[in-house]
């Protein structure tokens, strides 16, 4: 196992969790900003922009990828302009794995946020108003404290399905090694060359930071708290 560590190149670790912390902090705050606007909508209009907003969550990740690819392609408009005008590029880049990861880990953000914000009670709302608060203060002190839980339960499911993003990141960023290619990535590719023990490795890796994902899950949203030692 020594051995094997000495050879292994830790790029796709460290590009993993770069992508991963930046995509995660673009989804909490772009994602919540989404689902208060959301909350403030029609129920038809509401209805209608969830569905866009929530459509990647239910994609397969190759076809949101392909949309992406198809959007940002220096043969197309917006990739064009973004080239041309602020030299920004992200097709085979790492801005690519995190656009590509923000993208398939916004829903999750905005899914839990929005639940989060529905579970406020409130009368604290209407209590706020009649104090004077501004919507502003009401909103920072009153309903995202209140709905702290649900907000940092999203944040961690935003990073793990960000640091595990597969087809869109293939698909817009490809595989290069030490600038696009994730952990998700380098499992793909030591499977394909016949590396089973680099693969595993990758494998094991990913699976620790997974389950200590889904552990610090349950301890912010208090999952597991209740005693249920009387049960029989």
């Amino acid at each position: 196992m020594e051995t094997l560590i000495h050879t292994i190149d830790f790029s796709p670790l460290f590009l993993s969790l770069k992508t991963g912390i930046l995509a995660t902090v673009l989804t909490f705050f772009l994602g919540t900003a989404a689902a208060r606007g959301v909350m403030r909508l029609s129920h038809r209009a509401k209805s209608v922009v969830d569905g866009i907003l929530t459509l990647p969550l239910v994609l397969p990740p190759t076809v949101a990828g392909f949309l992406l690819l198809f959007l940002f392609s220096l043969r197309r408009p917006l990739g064009a302009f973004l080239w041309e005008h602020y030299e920004v590029k992200l097709v085979q880049t790492w801005l690519g794995c995190v656009m590509a990861a923000f993208v398939i880990a916004f829903p999750l953000m905005y899914r839990n946020a929005r639940a989060a914000f529905e579970q406020v009670d409130v009368t604290m709302i209407y209590a706020g108003r009649t104090l004077g608060l501004s919507e502003r203060k009401i909103f920072w002190k009153i309903i995202v404290p209140m709905a702290g839980p649900g907000l940092a339960s999203g944040t961690v499911l935003s990073f793990s399905r960000a640091i595990g993003e597969y087809g869109a990141t293939t698909m817009l960023a490809g595989n290069i090694l030490g600038k696009t290619r994730t952990i998700s990535v380098a499992i793909a590719t030591e499977v394909a060359a016949g590396n089973w023990e680099v693969a595993g490795f990758w494998v094991l890796v990913i699976v620790v930071i997974s389950f200590l994902m889904v552990v610090l899950i349950n301890l912010v949203s208090g999952e597991g708290s209740k005693d249920f030692s009387g049960w029989r």
